[in-house]
């Protein structure tokens, strides 16, 4: 690809765009995920910078994405007794990445089925708007998942004198922006920038005494130390390998949108190299991990970004914009990020699929609300296998419909049945075909054992109808692709 000053124009657009959409978000997930919200311009720094320079997604950005911050979550409340060992999990969630990469397994994830990818995503943007209920009234956000949060709402919401209606007021107002930002006005300033200015400027001047995101540090980050005990390390596995596996999907799916944007290919092996090095990087400098972010990749792409050097003038904007404007983020509400996520949340459920469900096959349509169900009320990674589980059984299923559709069984009609039924003194005599001994079976394509098991149900029909029942049954294979034993 020849670059050129119109090229780098597209980008130098397309980063700054990118920058100024992707720091409200960044600010929330990094608050969401609990380990606050310098977390998340860090880790939107980071893995927006290596992701983009050693990435094989020309004009993808990365950073925090709903579903790398659900799962922070709940590992800094489940599995991280310190912030250190929560960075340390983001490092080896970035190794087991890079590992990934390096064994060329990427080129899989694009065989995940729809079903499983819609209900995960729905099941996260429940999540997100569950955890952010409370904030939303301005209470501190409850620890643990969704069922703990949902658990603690009757009795925040019993205290009607303790209520913070000036919360609710800050909170309710920034949704609104970012739901109904003029179109007209998009262009010039993103709705969710504008919900952010309008939010923290009715804190600021108007509705007072809501709590804030406090004390942001203004310098350059201080490295993260890991932590080296054998026994955390093993403990910690678990955990970063459902962020490596989130982070993975999340990533080449949203690669997979900037393709058919750009009409270009991605190296997604290589992709997960680069997304690997920007998580163990935001786990040295205390940032949570990121992963592809669709928002802003299509911003990206709309305002002109063609290159990875887009994603990086993107990180290195946000880099300037903490340096020189740390102590203005520092006022921002709580309630106004809780605003944000509540747009972000309804987002990212899949209201394409829900809109369709009613022509949706049943099996598929089981095969989401198991992963929805999952996501939610139990774990992320659970919910992913589980549902790949169930999709590979419907898939199979489908499978061996088609396979018997393809049986083809026919009457044999040999010399013996024709002299048998024909007449030389009656030629308008009506011979029905099925009275023959011998009939031919026909398989096309391909056929496993699986099927070969309904065999006998797929003929039965012309066996029933028969005279006499066939005595001997030749199976074609010629038509065949490959019969298989599986």
């Amino acid at each position: 690809m020849k670059y050129d000053l119109q090229t780098f124009r597209g980008d130098l657009f397309g980063g700054v765009t990118a920058a100024v959409v992707g720091l409200p978000v960044a600010l929330a997930f990094g608050v969401a995920s609990g380990l606050g919200a310098v977390a998340g311009i860090y880790g939107a720094i980071a893995v927006g910078f290596f992701a983009s320079v050693f990435g094989g997604t020309r004009s993808q950005i990365s950073g925090p994405t709903g579903p790398m911050a659900v799962a922070m979550a709940v590992i800094v409340t489940t599995h991280a007794s310190s912030l250190a060992e929560a960075f340390t999990i983001a490092i080896m969630a970035g190794l087991i990445q890079v590992l990934l990469g390096v064994l060329r397994i990427g080129r899989f994830v694009a065989y995940t089925p729809y079903s499983v990818i819609s209900g995960f995503m729905s099941g996260i943007g429940i999540i997100i708007i569950t955890l952010q209920v409370l904030p939303f009234i301005g209470e501190p956000a409850a620890s643990g998942g969704p069922l703990a949060a949902a658990t603690t709402w009757p009795n925040a919401m019993s205290h009607l004198d303790n209520v913070n209606f000036s919360a609710i007021a800050i909170a309710g107002a920034t949704l609104i922006v970012g739901i109904l930002w003029p179109s007209r006005l998009r262009r010039f300033l993103p709705p969710t920038l504008a919900a952010l200015v309008v939010g923290t400027l009715m804190g600021v001047f108007w509705l007072s005494g809501t709590p804030v995101i406090g004390d942001v540090p203004t310098g350059l980050p201080s490295p993260q130390l890991p932590v080296i005990d054998p026994s955390f390390l093993v403990r910690a596995f678990s955990p970063a390998l459902t962020i490596a596996l989130l982070g993975s999907i999340d990533s080449l799916l949203t690669s997979l949108i900037a393709d058919s944007m750009t009409r270009t290919r991605h190296n997604p092996n290589r992709e997960l190299v680069g997304q690997g090095l920007g998580n163990m990087i935001a786990g040295f400098i205390g940032g949570i991990p990121g992963a592809g972010a669709t928002l802003g990749t299509v911003v990206n792409i709309r305002a002109g970004g063609r290159t990875q050097i887009s994603g990086a003038l993107r990180a290195l904007i946000l880099l300037a914009l903490v340096l020189g404007l740390g102590k203005y983020v520092e006022a921002i509400p709580h309630a106004v990020l809780a605003g944000i996520l509540m747009k972000v949340g309804w987002d990212i459920i899949d209201w394409r699929f829900i809109t369709r469900i009613h022509r949706v096959q049943p099996e598929h349509l089981l095969v989401m609300l198991i992963t929805l169900g999952l996501t939610v009320f139990l774990d992320l990674i659970t919910a992913v296998a589980i549902g790949l589980i169930a999709a590979g059984m419907a898939s199979a299923r489908q499978f061996e419909r088609m396979e018997l559709d393809s049986v083809v069984s026919v009457p044999l009609l040999d010399q013996s049945f024709l002299y048998n039924n024909s007449s030389l003194d009656d030629q308008s005599k009506e011979i029905d075909p099925f009275s023959a001994r011998v009939g031919l079976v026909a398989l096309r394509g391909s056929f496993s054992v699986a099927s070969s098991s309904k065999l006998i149900t797929a003929i039965s029909t012309d066996i029933a109808s028969t005279k006499s029942s066939f005595l001997t049954s030749p199976i074609r294979f010629t038509l065949m692709t490959a019969p298989r034993s599986w």
